[in-house]
Protein backbone atom coordinates (compact mmCIF):
# COMPACT_ATOMS: atom_id res chain seq x y z
CA UNK A 1 0.00 0.00 0.00
CA UNK A 2 1.04 3.07 -1.05
CA UNK A 3 2.55 5.98 1.50
CA UNK A 4 -0.33 8.60 1.24
CA UNK A 5 -3.39 5.77 1.29
CA UNK A 6 -1.80 4.93 4.88
CA UNK A 7 -1.79 8.38 5.33
CA UNK A 8 -5.34 8.67 4.51
CA UNK A 9 -6.08 5.58 6.81
CA UNK A 10 -4.65 7.41 9.89
CA UNK A 11 -6.54 11.07 8.89
CA UNK A 12 -9.76 9.28 9.25
CA UNK A 13 -9.18 7.26 12.41
CA UNK A 14 -7.70 10.70 13.44
CA UNK A 15 -11.06 11.74 12.69
CA UNK A 16 -13.38 9.47 14.24
CA UNK A 17 -10.82 9.53 17.14
CA UNK A 18 -11.69 13.46 17.91
CA UNK A 19 -15.04 12.72 17.78
CA UNK A 20 -15.04 10.10 20.25
CA UNK A 21 -12.99 12.53 22.18
CA UNK A 22 -15.98 15.24 22.37
CA UNK A 23 -18.75 12.32 22.92
CA UNK A 24 -16.45 10.82 25.84
CA UNK A 25 -16.23 14.49 27.38
CA UNK A 26 -19.93 15.60 26.93
CA UNK A 27 -20.57 12.44 29.40
CA UNK A 28 -18.01 13.49 32.02
CA UNK A 29 -19.68 16.66 31.95
CA UNK A 30 -23.27 15.11 32.29
CA UNK A 31 -21.72 12.79 35.11
CA UNK A 32 -19.88 15.67 37.11
CA UNK A 33 -23.43 17.81 37.25
CA UNK A 34 -24.93 14.14 38.79
CA UNK A 35 -21.98 14.46 41.13
CA UNK A 36 -22.79 17.70 42.35
CA UNK A 37 -26.19 17.21 42.63
CA UNK A 38 -25.59 14.94 44.86
CA UNK A 39 -22.39 15.86 46.76
CA UNK A 40 -20.15 13.32 45.75
CA UNK A 41 -16.48 14.34 45.16
CA UNK A 42 -15.22 14.36 41.47
CA UNK A 43 -12.13 12.45 41.35
CA UNK A 44 -12.87 8.90 41.95
CA UNK A 45 -9.40 6.92 42.31
CA UNK A 46 -11.12 3.91 42.66
CA UNK A 47 -13.08 4.22 39.51
CA UNK A 48 -9.79 5.46 37.60
CA UNK A 49 -8.15 2.13 38.93
CA UNK A 50 -10.89 0.06 37.03
CA UNK A 51 -10.56 2.11 33.78
CA UNK A 52 -7.06 1.68 33.74
CA UNK A 53 -6.83 -2.30 34.71
CA UNK A 54 -10.18 -2.53 32.02
CA UNK A 55 -7.95 -1.09 29.49
CA UNK A 56 -5.13 -3.24 29.85
CA UNK A 57 -7.10 -6.48 29.69
CA UNK A 58 -8.25 -4.85 26.32
CA UNK A 59 -5.40 -4.31 25.02
CA UNK A 60 -3.60 -6.54 22.10
CA UNK A 61 -0.80 -4.59 21.30
CA UNK A 62 1.21 -3.20 19.71
CA UNK A 63 0.86 0.10 22.05
CA UNK A 64 2.30 -0.77 25.67
CA UNK A 65 0.28 -0.70 28.26
CA UNK A 66 2.39 2.04 29.82
CA UNK A 67 1.45 3.90 27.12
CA UNK A 68 -2.25 3.04 27.39
CA UNK A 69 -1.92 4.60 30.67
CA UNK A 70 -0.34 7.69 29.93
CA UNK A 71 -2.68 8.26 27.17
CA UNK A 72 -6.00 7.69 29.33
CA UNK A 73 -4.39 9.65 32.03
CA UNK A 74 -4.86 12.57 30.07
CA UNK A 75 -7.99 11.80 29.19
CA UNK A 76 -9.06 11.63 32.27
CA UNK A 77 -7.39 15.11 33.22
CA UNK A 78 -9.33 16.40 30.44
CA UNK A 79 -12.45 15.05 32.61
CA UNK A 80 -11.34 16.11 35.63
CA UNK A 81 -10.70 19.67 34.32
CA UNK A 82 -14.09 19.97 32.52
CA UNK A 83 -15.81 18.42 35.88
CA UNK A 84 -14.46 21.24 37.14
CA UNK A 85 -11.99 19.92 39.93
CA UNK A 86 -10.39 22.65 42.28
CA UNK A 87 -6.85 23.15 42.52
CA UNK A 88 -4.60 20.11 43.23
CA UNK A 89 -1.95 21.32 45.88
CA UNK A 90 1.49 20.46 46.06
CA UNK A 91 5.18 20.98 47.67
CA UNK A 92 7.27 22.66 46.08
CA UNK A 93 7.33 24.21 42.73
CA UNK A 94 6.96 23.12 39.17
CA UNK A 95 9.73 20.91 38.87
CA UNK A 96 10.02 18.94 42.08
CA UNK A 97 9.12 15.47 42.31
CA UNK A 98 6.28 16.12 44.23
CA UNK A 99 4.96 17.43 41.37
CA UNK A 100 6.02 15.17 38.88
CA UNK A 101 3.65 12.65 41.54
CA UNK A 102 1.03 15.13 41.13
CA UNK A 103 0.47 15.59 37.57
CA UNK A 104 1.34 12.08 36.64
CA UNK A 105 -1.89 11.36 39.28
CA UNK A 106 -4.08 13.79 38.11
CA UNK A 107 -2.51 14.74 34.29
CA UNK A 108 -1.65 18.19 33.12
CA UNK A 109 -5.13 19.68 32.26
CA UNK A 110 -6.03 20.37 35.78
CA UNK A 111 -4.75 23.59 38.02
CA UNK A 112 -1.93 22.87 40.27
CA UNK A 113 -1.36 25.15 43.17
CA UNK A 114 2.54 24.98 44.66
CA UNK A 115 3.16 25.33 48.72
CA UNK A 116 6.40 25.62 50.72
CA UNK A 117 5.78 23.04 52.97
CA UNK A 118 3.94 19.70 53.67
CA UNK A 119 1.78 21.18 56.04
CA UNK A 120 0.84 24.43 54.08
CA UNK A 121 -0.54 21.51 51.51
CA UNK A 122 -2.61 19.94 54.26
CA UNK A 123 -4.30 23.40 55.40
CA UNK A 124 -5.45 24.57 51.53
CA UNK A 125 -6.88 20.73 51.52
CA UNK A 126 -8.66 21.37 55.27
CA UNK A 127 -9.51 25.11 54.05
CA UNK A 128 -11.36 23.80 50.90
CA UNK A 129 -8.42 25.93 49.19
CA UNK A 130 -7.98 22.89 46.57
CA UNK A 131 -9.79 19.39 46.67
CA UNK A 132 -6.52 17.27 46.71
CA UNK A 133 -3.21 17.50 48.24
CA UNK A 134 -0.14 15.62 47.13
CA UNK A 135 2.99 15.08 49.53
CA UNK A 136 6.14 12.94 50.42
CA UNK A 137 5.59 10.11 53.15
CA UNK A 138 8.28 7.33 52.66
CA UNK A 139 11.23 6.89 50.35
CA UNK A 140 12.73 3.60 50.05
CA UNK A 141 16.25 4.71 51.28
CA UNK A 142 15.84 7.08 53.67
CA UNK A 143 12.60 5.68 54.89
CA UNK A 144 9.49 8.23 56.26
CA UNK A 145 9.22 11.74 55.91
CA UNK A 146 8.37 12.47 59.71
CA UNK A 147 6.58 15.91 58.85
CA UNK A 148 4.08 14.27 56.61
CA UNK A 149 3.50 11.40 59.26
CA UNK A 150 3.25 13.99 62.47
CA UNK A 151 0.57 15.99 60.46
CA UNK A 152 -2.03 12.94 59.20
CA UNK A 153 -2.18 12.04 63.29
CA UNK A 154 -4.05 15.60 63.67
CA UNK A 155 -5.22 16.29 60.33
CA UNK A 156 -8.92 15.09 59.44
CA UNK A 157 -8.07 14.42 55.66
CA UNK A 158 -7.64 11.22 54.05
CA UNK A 159 -5.39 9.52 52.09
CA UNK A 160 -7.49 8.32 48.67
CA UNK A 161 -4.86 7.73 46.64
CA UNK A 162 -0.59 6.71 46.68
CA UNK A 163 1.59 7.20 43.87
CA UNK A 164 5.24 5.50 43.52
CA UNK A 165 7.82 7.29 41.55
CA UNK A 166 11.57 6.41 40.78
CA UNK A 167 13.75 8.73 42.04
CA UNK A 168 16.75 9.95 39.65
CA UNK A 169 19.16 12.64 41.30
CA UNK A 170 21.35 14.71 39.08
CA UNK A 171 24.11 17.32 40.20
CA UNK A 172 23.54 20.95 38.06
CA UNK A 173 25.14 23.91 37.82
CA UNK A 174 25.86 26.90 36.34
CA UNK A 175 29.73 26.31 37.11
CA UNK A 176 32.17 23.51 36.34
CA UNK A 177 32.07 20.74 38.62
CA UNK A 178 35.88 21.34 40.00
CA UNK A 179 34.22 24.97 40.84
CA UNK A 180 31.56 23.76 43.01
CA UNK A 181 32.06 25.10 46.95
CA UNK A 182 28.06 24.85 48.06
CA UNK A 183 25.90 22.24 47.05
CA UNK A 184 21.86 23.21 47.86
CA UNK A 185 19.06 19.90 48.67
CA UNK A 186 16.28 18.93 51.10
CA UNK A 187 17.54 16.25 53.99
CA UNK A 188 16.39 13.24 52.69
CA UNK A 189 18.00 14.22 48.82
CA UNK A 190 21.19 14.38 50.90
CA UNK A 191 20.94 11.29 52.44
CA UNK A 192 20.05 9.10 49.54
CA UNK A 193 23.13 10.70 47.48
CA UNK A 194 25.33 10.61 50.60
CA UNK A 195 27.99 7.98 49.53
CA UNK A 196 28.36 9.76 45.97
CA UNK A 197 28.91 13.13 47.76
CA UNK A 198 32.04 11.91 49.98
CA UNK A 199 33.58 9.89 47.15
CA UNK A 200 33.02 12.98 44.39
CA UNK A 201 32.72 16.34 46.63
CA UNK A 202 33.61 15.55 49.91
CA UNK A 203 34.42 19.46 50.52
CA UNK A 204 31.59 21.16 49.32
CA UNK A 205 28.96 22.67 51.58
CA UNK A 206 25.73 21.15 51.99
CA UNK A 207 22.72 23.24 52.69
CA UNK A 208 19.48 22.37 53.19
CA UNK A 209 16.32 23.48 51.56
CA UNK A 210 13.11 22.71 51.61
CA UNK A 211 12.30 21.26 48.04
CA UNK A 212 14.57 20.61 45.59
CA UNK A 213 13.28 23.29 42.92
CA UNK A 214 14.12 25.55 45.70
CA UNK A 215 17.72 23.98 45.18
CA UNK A 216 17.85 24.56 41.29
CA UNK A 217 16.53 28.35 41.78
CA UNK A 218 19.56 29.26 44.12
CA UNK A 219 22.09 27.29 42.24
CA UNK A 220 20.95 29.69 39.07
CA UNK A 221 21.89 32.62 41.33
CA UNK A 222 24.78 32.04 43.11
CA UNK A 223 28.18 31.04 41.59
CA UNK A 224 30.05 27.99 42.33
CA UNK A 225 27.29 26.37 43.56
CA UNK A 226 25.35 23.40 42.88
CA UNK A 227 21.78 21.71 43.37
CA UNK A 228 20.71 18.02 43.26
CA UNK A 229 17.39 17.83 41.99
CA UNK A 230 15.10 16.10 38.79
CA UNK A 231 15.90 16.79 35.30
CA UNK A 232 12.89 18.70 35.14
CA UNK A 233 14.50 21.10 37.33
CA UNK A 234 17.41 21.70 35.23
CA UNK A 235 15.52 22.12 32.03
CA UNK A 236 13.28 24.87 33.70
CA UNK A 237 16.00 26.85 35.25
CA UNK A 238 18.51 26.38 32.63
CA UNK A 239 20.91 24.67 34.78
CA UNK A 240 24.00 22.65 33.03
CA UNK A 241 23.68 18.68 34.76
CA UNK A 242 27.20 17.66 35.56
CA UNK A 243 26.27 14.35 36.74
CA UNK A 244 23.32 12.00 36.03
CA UNK A 245 21.76 9.42 38.63
CA UNK A 246 24.05 10.50 41.10
CA UNK A 247 21.94 8.33 44.21
CA UNK A 248 23.61 5.33 45.94
CA UNK A 249 20.89 2.73 45.39
CA UNK A 250 19.41 2.14 42.10
CA UNK A 251 16.00 1.38 43.20
CA UNK A 252 15.40 4.32 45.07
CA UNK A 253 11.79 5.07 45.04
CA UNK A 254 9.62 7.44 46.85
CA UNK A 255 5.90 6.90 47.69
CA UNK A 256 3.86 9.69 48.06
CA UNK A 257 0.16 10.23 49.05
CA UNK A 258 -3.10 11.90 47.41
CA UNK A 259 -5.12 13.49 50.78
CA UNK A 260 -8.62 14.53 50.52
CA UNK A 261 -11.42 14.80 53.01
CA UNK A 262 -12.63 11.16 52.19
CA UNK A 263 -10.92 8.36 51.08
CA UNK A 264 -11.59 5.84 48.02
CA UNK A 265 -14.07 3.36 47.68
CA UNK A 266 -13.26 -0.55 47.90
CA UNK A 267 -11.55 -1.84 44.40
CA UNK A 268 -10.67 -5.52 45.59
CA UNK A 269 -6.76 -4.25 45.64
CA UNK A 270 -6.80 -1.61 48.41
CA UNK A 271 -4.40 -0.65 51.40
CA UNK A 272 -5.39 1.08 54.71
CA UNK A 273 -3.50 3.01 56.94
CA UNK A 274 -4.30 3.50 60.54
CA UNK A 275 -2.67 5.18 63.67
CA UNK A 276 -2.51 3.84 67.48
CA UNK A 277 -1.60 4.30 70.89
CA UNK A 278 -1.34 1.72 72.91
CA UNK A 279 -1.08 1.33 76.95
CA UNK A 280 2.36 1.30 78.70
CA UNK A 281 2.75 -2.24 79.58
CA UNK A 282 4.91 -4.84 78.71
CA UNK A 283 3.50 -7.34 75.66
CA UNK A 284 1.33 -4.12 74.67
CA UNK A 285 2.14 -3.99 71.03
CA UNK A 286 2.10 -7.88 70.79
CA UNK A 287 -1.22 -8.03 71.77
CA UNK A 288 -2.35 -5.03 69.04
CA UNK A 289 -1.20 -7.22 66.23
CA UNK A 290 -3.03 -10.42 67.06
CA UNK A 291 -6.42 -9.06 65.75
CA UNK A 292 -4.81 -8.83 62.58
CA UNK A 293 -3.40 -12.26 62.93
CA UNK A 294 -6.51 -13.60 63.73
CA UNK A 295 -8.23 -12.50 60.63
CA UNK A 296 -5.47 -13.55 58.56
CA UNK A 297 -4.54 -9.59 57.41
CA UNK A 298 -1.39 -8.87 56.26
CA UNK A 299 0.82 -6.13 57.80
CA UNK A 300 3.01 -4.18 55.07
CA UNK A 301 4.78 -1.09 56.80
CA UNK A 302 4.53 -0.97 60.82
CA UNK A 303 6.27 2.05 62.30
CA UNK A 304 6.34 4.39 65.53
CA UNK A 305 6.77 8.00 65.96
CA UNK A 306 6.78 10.05 69.58
CA UNK A 307 3.05 11.20 70.76
CA UNK A 308 4.96 14.94 71.27
CA UNK A 309 2.52 14.67 74.30
CA UNK A 310 4.30 13.21 76.60
CA UNK A 311 8.13 11.48 77.00
CA UNK A 312 8.25 7.95 75.59
CA UNK A 313 4.59 8.02 74.52
CA UNK A 314 4.12 6.84 70.91
CA UNK A 315 2.05 6.51 68.51
CA UNK A 316 2.41 3.49 65.75
CA UNK A 317 1.52 3.77 61.96
CA UNK A 318 0.41 0.62 60.33
CA UNK A 319 -0.22 -0.46 56.41
CA UNK A 320 -2.33 -3.15 55.81
CA UNK A 321 -3.64 -5.01 52.79
CA UNK A 322 -7.34 -4.93 52.90
CA UNK A 323 -10.26 -2.05 52.73
CA UNK A 324 -11.99 -0.62 55.70
CA UNK A 325 -15.48 -2.29 54.76
CA UNK A 326 -13.89 -5.29 54.10
CA UNK A 327 -15.26 -7.80 56.64
CA UNK A 328 -12.23 -9.11 57.88
CA UNK A 329 -10.76 -5.90 58.22
CA UNK A 330 -13.64 -4.22 59.76
CA UNK A 331 -13.41 -7.41 62.26
CA UNK A 332 -10.17 -6.61 63.05
CA UNK A 333 -9.46 -3.10 63.37
CA UNK A 334 -13.35 -3.42 66.23
CA UNK A 335 -10.91 -5.65 67.91
CA UNK A 336 -8.02 -3.90 67.67
CA UNK A 337 -9.91 -0.65 68.82
CA UNK A 338 -10.82 -2.42 72.20
CA UNK A 339 -7.28 -3.13 72.90
CA UNK A 340 -5.47 0.47 72.35
CA UNK A 341 -5.64 3.70 73.81
CA UNK A 342 -6.53 5.66 70.70
CA UNK A 343 -7.30 4.64 66.71
CA UNK A 344 -8.01 6.94 63.85
CA UNK A 345 -8.07 5.03 60.46
CA UNK A 346 -6.13 7.28 58.14
CA UNK A 347 -7.93 6.32 54.67
CA UNK A 348 -8.14 3.54 52.33
CA UNK A 349 -7.18 3.41 49.08
CA UNK A 350 -6.39 1.51 45.72
CA UNK A 351 -2.31 0.14 45.60
CA UNK A 352 -0.77 0.64 42.18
Amino acid sequence: MKLVNLRDKIDKIDGKIIGLLNERAKMSLAIGQIKKSINKRIYSPEREKEILRRLKNLNKGPVTNEAIEAIYREIMSVSLALEKIKEVAYLGTEGSFTFMAAKQQFGSQVRYDSCESIAEVFRKVEHGDCDYGVVPVENSIEGAVTHTVDLLVDSELKICAQRMIKISHHLMSLSEMIQIKKIYSNPQVFGQCRNWLLSHLPKAEQIWVTSTTEAAKLALKDKNTAAIASSEAAKLYGLQILKSNIQDMAHNTTKFLIVSEEDSAPTGKDRTSIIFSIKDRMGALHDMLIPFYKNQINLTKIESRPSKKKAWDYYFFVDLEGHRLDKSVEKALAQLENLCKYLKIVGSYPVE
